[in-house]
């Protein structure tokens, strides 16, 4: 349970912070189908998004049917508001064959994992705050983008593990995604997906090294030795509320 929770944490953290690539449009933008082509095009201009002729109509009436998606949501209310971001003309059937199709077997790894505590614990949770934004202490680095890869395990990973270390270290720190997708491949399976508890395994034993040295390139690649010789940070151990490096970034 508790290892759901963290997925589920860190994949939200990833998606809500998404929307600071996002465009915004107004009410007057819904008025006409005039009006909705104008703001396609501006939103395929911004986004730079090139449509062929013959998929142009199609994308439209998809990018139509979000967009009111979107308006017809903010105006209830709701604790979050949705945006526009660059896949506003994809289906939830496409985008999730796309970002979110994974080749590792989720449920047959759960199944296979104890259901205790394992290697995580609490520590100190009395007197706590009922919530905390981590992005206005400085512990969450800049929106990144996995593109068309199914990275999102990789980037869930990184995120926390950049975070625990801010918070230990009050230095932030962007850690290598692309490491894990080239490196970590005994379960994960690069841009087809992955698990964050194997990638949190692979980072206690291996390391991970900075974004600079090892950057992100959306694509399956070959472990880089050379690049991984630096390793920045190392989890001596992996806890729901505490993470100690071995060595700090």
């Amino acid at each position: 349970m508790e290892m759901k929770k963290l997925l589920f944490v860190s994949l939200s953290l990833a998606l809500v912070l998404g929307i600071a690539k996002s465009f915004d449009f107004e009410e007057n933008d819904l008025a006409s189908e005039k009006s909705l082509w104008d703001l396609y095009e501006r939103w395929r201009s911004h986004h730079t998004v090139t449509r062929s002729l013959d998929e142009k109509n199609n994308r439209f009436n998809v990018f139509k049917a979000n967009v009111m998606h979107v308006h017809n949501t903010n105006k209830l209310d709701k604790p979050y508001k949705l945006k526009l971001n660059k896949f506003a003309d994809m289906t939830n059937y496409e985008f999730r064959s796309i970002y979110a199709d994974s080749k590792v077997n989720h449920h047959r790894m759960f199944r296979g994992m104890s259901h205790d505590n394992g290697p995580f614990m609490y520590e100190n949770v009395e007197g706590v705050p009922s919530s905390i934004d981590w992005r206005k202490i400085g512990a969450v680095t800049g929106v990144k983008d996995q593109g068309q890869c199914g990275s999102c395990w990789a980037f869930s990973t990184i995120v926390a593990v950049e975070g625990i270390n801010q918070i230990k270290t009050q230095k932030l720190v962007s850690l290598s995604e692309q490491e894990l997708v080239d490196c970590d491949t005994e379960v994960n399976q690069g841009c087809n997906g992955g698990l964050m508890e194997c990638a949190f395994e692979f980072i206690k034993q291996n390391g991970i090294t900075t974004e600079t040295n090892y950057p992100y390139a959306a694509k399956d690649g070959t472990c880089n030795i050379q690049k991984r010789i630096n390793q920045q940070c190392q989890l001596m151990a992996m806890r729901m509320s505490l993470l100690t490096m071995k060595k700090h970034c």
